[in-house]
């Protein structure tokens, strides 16, 4: 049984527009839609999960879901939401970044299906044997050049200024659709709010060159609550591919998104019913500070993206940042982890025969590393007891050695529960 997906998509909060007719169409039986990836990075970011999301609830309303990668596309350059044209890329490191994009792709839809598997597509199949010449004769001549002005995408740019490479993208992109409409009877284009130009671009090719019927939906532009655009942090892009951002910072980017985000992501990048998500609302008001929305949220995104084993490893992580880890927490942190879960603490390097040789934690609180004034204040601390060495307490007498070492490289000292001191050790 087909599920009604524009419906979900209403309650999720993803249907921005959709053309005349789509919803009947879809209820008809299992129809083939597909949304456009941009290759021209080695992989995508959270950005493009609104996308993915969308590919699944498709796929699990019944439908087929065809996820095109633009291999011909990513050497034109789209001139939707950008405001100066891009760098291109050739041939070979676009077909370096498709095969990482299709990785990734793997992980959230589902290509074995025995009803409705997911297909990946590359346009460059398609345009590669098409010349220039070809492309104007058969395709070109079916849409003016007035129509093509009236689209936000090449109004927004005439200003500031625009390539005929770019102005051409929405012919290539709607020559797209016809070909999937003509040879693998898609009849559904999805793409965000910014595309809708693009996408009716091909509706309008298709009726005009082959007299067929296809049909559009797009979902709104995700922002944050402050209205920036979502999927960015301070550093840059969240990414999908672990050796850009870590399950760690990944993870962490989902946990500390603010309560009303986390009530709308929730029903964005899950597969969680809507009875499932209100028991999970109505969890998180009734006692907002333990962030159970949150931690559904990141738990859910982290496992579909980087597995079950990354994100124990990425929860352990972040119970150690809160002090909730031992010593034997601290040993199970590889480097990179030790370096996400304690980025922004004050870091000191000190060299391995300091303490191959040992040292007195008084020295080493306070002239070895200068986590403390002076040695003064050290015997102060420790007379307290609010020193601790790898979350253990430690004395006047104690003999800082390499044994202290966890992972072979760090010690972390720490004055009471807040105040973090990273020491990493050199060869």
């Amino acid at each position: 049984m087909v599920k009604n997906f524009i419906e979900e998509l209403r309650w999720r909060g993803l249907l921005q527009d959709s053309m005349p007719g789509a919803d009947a169409h879809l209820s008809k039986g299992p129809q083939k839609g597909y949304i456009g990836f941009d290759p021209t990075a080695d992989s995508l970011h959270v950005g493009n999960l609104v996308q993915i999301m969308i590919l699944v609830h498709f796929q699990r309303c019944g439908h087929k879901p065809i996820a095109l990668v633009g291999g011909a596309t990513g050497m034109v350059g789209d001139p939707s939401g950008k405001s100066a044209e891009r760098n291109l890329l050739d041939e070979g490191a676009l077909r370096h970044n498709q095969a990482c994009i299709k990785a990734q792709l793997e992980r959230f839809l589902d290509f074995e299906n025995a009803i409705n598997p997911a297909e990946l597509v590359n346009n460059y199949d398609w345009f590669k044997e098409m010349g220039f010449l070809q492309f104007i004769r058969e395709v070109g001549k079916h849409i003016t050049v007035n129509y093509m002005m009236a689209k936000d995408s090449v109004k927004n740019r005439l200003e500031t200024g625009l390539s005929f490479t770019e102005f051409s993208y929405q012919l290539v992109q709607g020559f797209d659709f016809h070909w999937l409409h003509k040879h693998e009877q898609c009849s559904l284009q999805m793409g965000g709010s910014d595309q809708w130009g693009n996408i009716t671009t091909g509706t309008e090719l298709i009726r005009r060159m082959d007299g067929g019927e296809a049909f559009a939906i797009t979902t709104p532009l995700l922002t944050k609550s402050d209205g920036s655009k979502f999927g960015k942090s301070e550093g840059g892009n969240i990414w999908l591919d672990a050796k850009r951002t870590s399950p760690y910072k990944f993870y962490q980017f989902w946990l500390n998104v603010p309560d009303a985000e986390a009530e709308r992501f929730i029903k964005i990048f899950t597969v969680l019913g809507q009875g499932e998500v209100d028991d999970l609302i109505a969890e998180h008001v009734k006692a907002p500070h333990q962030r159970s929305l949150q931690k559904a949220l990141a738990a859910d995104i982290t496992r579909r993206t980087h597995g079950e084993t990354e994100l124990q490893s990425a929860i352990q992580a972040s119970e150690v940042l809160f002090g909730k880890g031992d010593a034997d927490a601290l040993a199970t942190l590889d480097e990179q982890q030790w370096l996400d879960v304690f980025e922004g603490v004050p870091q000191v390097e000190v060299s391995r025969k300091t303490l191959d040789a040992g040292v007195g934690i008084i020295e080493f609180l306070a002239d070895s590393t200068g986590f403390l004034a002076s040695k003064g204040e050290a015997k102060r601390a420790l007379k307290e007891g609010s020193i601790s060495l790898n979350r253990s307490k430690v004395g006047e007498d104690h003999i800082v050695q390499s044994d202290d070492l966890l992972g072979g490289k760090f010690l972390l000292l720490q004055r009471g529960k807040k105040n973090y001191f990273l020491v990493k050790v050199s060869v």
